[in-house]
């Protein structure tokens, strides 16, 4: 995930390999009684396949 537009902005790197290359998924997590989801974007390492997760919010419609 290199963004050649944006060389100003810092680039993530990998925690545990320092890998600067990742793809892009977006995932949610539910709750632990199910009444919330919680929606992330994450940053899987092309590399160890570490994942890195950045919150987007929540809802309270969970419908799959």
């Amino acid at each position: 995930m290199t963004d050649p537009t944006a060389p100003d902005r810092a680039r993530p790197h990998c925690p545990l390999c320092g890998n600067e290359t990742f793809r892009r998924e977006r995932g949610k997590i539910d709750s632990e009684w199910g009444m919330t989801a919680h929606k992330v974007d994450m940053l899987v390492c092309l590399r160890c396949g570490n994942v890195l997760l950045f919150y987007e919010g929540n809802t309270i419609f969970d419908f799959d």
